[in-house]
Protein backbone atom coordinates (compact mmCIF):
# COMPACT_ATOMS: atom_id res chain seq x y z
CA UNK A 1 0.00 0.00 0.00
CA UNK A 2 1.34 3.56 -0.80
CA UNK A 3 1.81 6.08 1.58
CA UNK A 4 -1.65 8.26 2.33
CA UNK A 5 -2.09 11.99 1.77
CA UNK A 6 -3.30 13.47 5.66
CA UNK A 7 -5.44 15.51 4.09
CA UNK A 8 -7.67 16.14 0.90
CA UNK A 9 -6.51 18.56 -1.44
CA UNK A 10 -9.52 20.75 -1.21
CA UNK A 11 -9.46 21.27 2.74
CA UNK A 12 -6.80 23.64 1.77
CA UNK A 13 -9.24 26.03 0.86
CA UNK A 14 -11.64 25.56 3.56
CA UNK A 15 -8.95 26.55 5.76
CA UNK A 16 -7.88 29.59 3.43
CA UNK A 17 -11.39 30.74 4.06
CA UNK A 18 -11.60 30.27 7.72
CA UNK A 19 -8.28 31.96 8.25
CA UNK A 20 -9.87 34.94 7.04
CA UNK A 21 -12.92 35.51 9.13
CA UNK A 22 -12.25 38.10 11.32
CA UNK A 23 -12.14 37.80 15.28
CA UNK A 24 -15.93 38.47 16.89
CA UNK A 25 -17.36 37.42 13.42
CA UNK A 26 -18.76 34.24 12.74
CA UNK A 27 -19.77 31.97 9.46
CA UNK A 28 -21.47 28.86 8.58
CA UNK A 29 -20.18 25.72 7.43
CA UNK A 30 -21.82 26.11 3.65
CA UNK A 31 -20.31 30.20 3.49
CA UNK A 32 -17.43 28.98 3.82
CA UNK A 33 -17.57 26.08 1.44
CA UNK A 34 -19.20 28.49 -0.98
CA UNK A 35 -16.32 31.23 -0.84
CA UNK A 36 -14.03 27.96 -1.22
CA UNK A 37 -16.21 27.40 -4.36
CA UNK A 38 -17.49 24.35 -2.99
CA UNK A 39 -21.14 25.01 -2.84
CA UNK A 40 -23.16 22.39 -1.22
CA UNK A 41 -20.46 20.42 0.43
CA UNK A 42 -20.90 22.06 3.66
CA UNK A 43 -20.21 18.93 5.78
CA UNK A 44 -16.89 18.53 3.69
CA UNK A 45 -16.19 21.98 5.82
CA UNK A 46 -16.78 20.06 8.69
CA UNK A 47 -14.42 17.22 8.26
CA UNK A 48 -12.00 19.06 7.42
CA UNK A 49 -12.10 21.48 10.49
CA UNK A 50 -12.35 18.43 12.75
CA UNK A 51 -9.03 16.73 11.27
CA UNK A 52 -6.93 19.78 12.40
CA UNK A 53 -4.22 19.36 14.76
CA UNK A 54 -4.38 20.65 17.91
CA UNK A 55 -2.47 23.94 18.13
CA UNK A 56 -3.36 24.73 14.72
CA UNK A 57 -3.68 28.42 13.54
CA UNK A 58 -7.03 28.23 11.65
CA UNK A 59 -9.79 29.79 13.96
CA UNK A 60 -12.14 26.92 13.51
CA UNK A 61 -14.05 28.00 16.67
CA UNK A 62 -15.61 30.62 14.41
CA UNK A 63 -17.63 28.46 12.06
CA UNK A 64 -20.94 27.49 12.78
CA UNK A 65 -24.06 25.88 11.65
CA UNK A 66 -26.85 27.97 9.62
CA UNK A 67 -29.27 28.20 12.21
CA UNK A 68 -26.55 30.33 14.27
CA UNK A 69 -25.53 27.16 17.02
CA UNK A 70 -22.27 25.29 17.91
CA UNK A 71 -22.93 22.12 16.32
CA UNK A 72 -22.58 19.16 18.05
CA UNK A 73 -19.65 16.70 18.70
CA UNK A 74 -19.08 13.18 20.19
CA UNK A 75 -16.94 14.61 23.15
CA UNK A 76 -19.39 17.77 24.63
CA UNK A 77 -16.06 18.95 26.10
CA UNK A 78 -15.54 21.07 22.61
CA UNK A 79 -19.28 22.54 22.47
CA UNK A 80 -18.09 24.28 25.61
CA UNK A 81 -14.74 25.12 24.22
CA UNK A 82 -15.64 26.74 21.52
CA UNK A 83 -18.63 28.37 23.24
CA UNK A 84 -16.10 29.70 25.74
CA UNK A 85 -14.05 30.96 22.63
CA UNK A 86 -16.53 32.56 20.88
CA UNK A 87 -17.63 34.73 24.34
CA UNK A 88 -13.99 35.45 24.60
CA UNK A 89 -14.52 37.31 21.35
CA UNK A 90 -17.00 39.07 22.07
CA UNK A 91 -19.90 37.11 20.75
CA UNK A 92 -22.92 36.61 22.85
CA UNK A 93 -25.18 33.69 22.55
CA UNK A 94 -29.18 33.93 22.20
CA UNK A 95 -32.13 31.89 23.51
CA UNK A 96 -31.06 28.22 22.63
CA UNK A 97 -27.62 29.41 22.30
CA UNK A 98 -27.75 31.09 19.00
CA UNK A 99 -25.48 33.57 17.36
CA UNK A 100 -27.27 36.19 16.03
CA UNK A 101 -26.16 35.50 12.42
CA UNK A 102 -27.48 39.02 11.38
CA UNK A 103 -25.27 40.49 14.56
CA UNK A 104 -21.99 38.62 13.86
CA UNK A 105 -22.13 36.74 10.70
CA UNK A 106 -19.24 37.49 8.61
CA UNK A 107 -20.22 39.56 5.45
CA UNK A 108 -16.36 39.56 3.14
CA UNK A 109 -15.77 42.02 0.43
CA UNK A 110 -16.54 40.59 -2.96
Amino acid sequence: MGKRASRPKGWERYYAVVRKIPRGRVATYGQVAKLAGQPRHARQVGYALNALKDGTTVPWHRVINSAGRISGRADPGWVNLQLRMLENEGIEFGPGDRVSLERYGWKPRR
